[in-house]
């Protein structure tokens, strides 16, 4: 399926990354779901930006299955079409900040399930709400964003690099299960993203380090990453599944 034929849901689709791939895919003529949390404002000037025909912003808790599953109902009577791409991009309660991080003797295993929930759980939710349409149509696209610090984690952010440690697996996992219904599953990991939401606690110093070392001496931006984004929505990735490709300009090989 063309870009221009799809129905793309971004989860944290109003901030940072997210705004990201929603602009890219609404400039390649795909229409655009917009899930936003509390962010209503930013959502729906995103929206307007984009035009009634080409977006919606549609708000929805992904932790909670009923609320994502009245997201898709949504969005499937606005289009007159089901969704067809899912880009699991939410984040949830997470800041990069490394000097602020929680180490092994503050960490509870709270912070871990706010960081699974937010990862596994809300995938979860979102692909089984999706499935049965995208069964149906035989074809669907589903994107999750995880980091390159599963890889190297120079700075341990204990709670979020495991919960990305589980979306691969996931990702893998349901890649088997689905592909035989033209459904591909995938992960796409940045590195630190100059600038987000997530990233503004960074220290400059730290953009800086990365800058001198990675191979195309350069921060990777949200629109880095977006373009991956899409290319595994696009006909161009149609025999790829179950991969984690990092988009960090080469600071960590594989």
């Amino acid at each position: 399926m063309e870009l221009k034929e799809q129905v793309v849901l971004v989860t944290g689709g109003s901030r940072g990354l997210g705004e990201a791939i929603v602009r890219q895919f609404a400039d390649e003529g795909a229409q655009v779901v917009i899930n936003y949390f509390s962010s209503k404002e930013r959502a729906e000037s995103i929206a307007e930006s984009l035009g009634a025909n080409r977006a919606i912003a549609i708000q929805a808790d992904v932790r909670d299955a009923k609320s994502v599953e009245a997201m898709f109902a949504r969005a499937k009577e606005y289009f007159k079409k089901p969704i067809t791409t899912i880009v699991n991009n939410a984040l949830i309660d997470f800041s990069f900040n490394g000097d602020d991080r929680k180490k092994l003797d503050t960490i509870g295993w709270e912070d871990y399930q706010t960081q699974l929930q937010g990862s596994v759980q809300a995938v979860l939710h979102t692909m089984q709400a999706g499935r049965e349409d995208m069964v149906a149509q035989k074809f669907g696209r589903i994107i999750s964003i995880g980091t390159n610090l599963v890889q190297n984690p120079v700075v341990p952010y204990h709670d979020y690099n495991t919960a990305k440690s589980a979306l691969i697996g996931m990702t893998r996992s349901l890649a088997k299960e689905l592909g035989a219904n033209g459904i591909s599953v995938n992960m796409v990991s940045g590195g630190l993203l100059r600038t987000t939401d997530a990233s503004k606690a960074t220290p400059d110093v730290v953009f800086d380090v990365i800058e001198e070392s990675t191979p195309l001496q350069k921060v990777t931006t949200p629109e880095d990453v977006a373009k991956t984004v899409l290319f595994f929505a696009s006909p161009w990735a149609d025999a790829v599944t179950g991969q984690n490709l990092i988009v960090d300009g080469g600071l960590v090989m594989q």
